[in-house]
């Protein structure tokens, strides 16, 4: 399986405990995600900080409409540092997204590394090419988008 790895940062003008409030509750997800996708967590959360070993069962349509269960598992946590979530059931044959929070000047540095890949052997390497690049990059625009509206924009020091 050949392995691919996405990295994103964004830098926003809120407080390294305002980023982790935001990201650390799974029911922010659904407003960071593109409407197409329809993305519906189905599990009951309540309403606790993430864990380490907690599940989160999604519904999302990833291509064409189809709903796909996804199954993550919250693997890491330190507080408000860095947590990892990982598949245990879903689209990718490997999934594993680290979030990382480092507080700056005038605001916080979030960044994002994603490890993924895909199965079917060399039809997912053609896939990632003609199709799942593309979409991972605009779900990750898309969210980029909204954080910036919700945060405003990290003005330069």
């Amino acid at each position: 399986m050949r392995i691919f790895t996405l990295y994103r940062e964004l830098e926003l003008p809120i407080s390294i405990e305002e980023a982790w409030a935001f990201f650390s509750s799974p029911r922010n997800l659904a407003k960071i995600t593109p409407p197409e996708l329809g993305f519906e967590i189905l599990s009951d959360l309540g309403d606790g900080p993430i864990y380490s070993g907690m599940e989160i069962e999604y519904m999302v349509k990833p291509l064409l409409g189809i709903p796909l269960k996804w199954i993550t598992e919250i693997t890491s946590v330190d507080a408000p540092f860095v947590f990892t979530d990982k598949q245990l059931k879903g689209p990718y044959k490997l999934w594993e997204h680290t979030h990382f929070f480092t507080a700056i000047a005038g605001g916080v540095r979030m960044r994002d590394e994603v490890k993924y890949g895909l199965p079917l052997g060399p039809l997912g390497i053609i896939a990632h090419s003609l199709v799942v690049r593309n979409k991972l990059n605009a779900i990750f625009n898309f969210r980029e988008q909204v954080l910036t509206k919700l945060f405003g924009q990290k003005q330069n020091q």
